[in-house]
């Protein structure tokens, strides 16, 4: 049986980091969660992928990140010929207009503006399995 691919979640806040792996656990999502919780450890995760550790099916990428901010990873991932094609949603309390067409300007695939409450989260975590994890068609 194939392992089940990975999502990985790039949060800096504790609290979100709990929020989502609690949201995907009563989803009973599958797929495992790496976390990666600043801009620096999103992208060190490239080189691993160029080692050969299984690209993640899909990043959830939060913009307001210490060290190195979520845009620049996401202009950094899709800059680069191997990783530019998995998919990235940005997932942030971030709603100026200026982010948002920033992200899509580098090639983000979707954009989400974090909800506040748990059933909201639930929400959008419940779109985020069915859609990137079972309903869209990957390639490798």
């Amino acid at each position: 049986m194939t392992q089940q691919p990975t999502i990985l979640l790039v949060e800096d806040n504790p609290m979100d980091v709990d929020l989502a792996l609690r949201a995907f656990r009563k989803r009973r999502l599958t797929n495992p969660i790496e976390v990666a919780r600043d801009g620096e450890e999103a992208l060190a995760w490239m080189a691993r992928w160029e080692a050969g550790e299984p690209q993640p099916t899909v990043i959830l990428l939060d913009l307001k990140l210490p060290r190195v901010d979520g845009l620049e990873v996401l202009r950094q991932l899709k800059a680069h010929p191997k990783f530019r094609r998995i998919p990235v949603v940005v997932l942030t309390t971030s709603a100026e207009n200026e982010d948002v067409s920033r992200a899509y300007e580098l090639g983000v695939n979707s954009y989400i503006v974090k909800p506040v409450n748990f059933d909201k989260f639930m929400e959008v975590a419940s779109q985020i399995e069915l859609y990137w994890t079972v309903i869209n068609e990957r390639s490798d």
